[in-house]
């Protein structure tokens, strides 16, 4: 797999919430718990399965810091 995203973290799905057209996917990266919202089709698609290997790949253009 080649991207331009820098920032992989591979893990484990821990698990998968299918909604109407949206699932939320939780991967676990050594203790933290990453929740990507993608759509049905792509969890088909990927063949994505509790307890699968995956890759949490982010790419975002701003980071927002905020304190109590």
């Amino acid at each position: 797999m080649k991207i331009s995203a820098r920032n992989t973290l591979k893990g484990k799905i821990v698990e998968i919430t299918k909604g109407a057209t949206t699932s939320h996917v939780r991967i676990d990266i050594g203790g933290a718990v990453v929740t990507s919202s993608i759509t049905n089709e792509a969890v088909a698609d990927l063949g994505l399965a509790v307890g699968k290997d995956a890759y949490a790949v982010i790419k975002a253009s701003d980071v927002m810091v905020g304190i109590d």
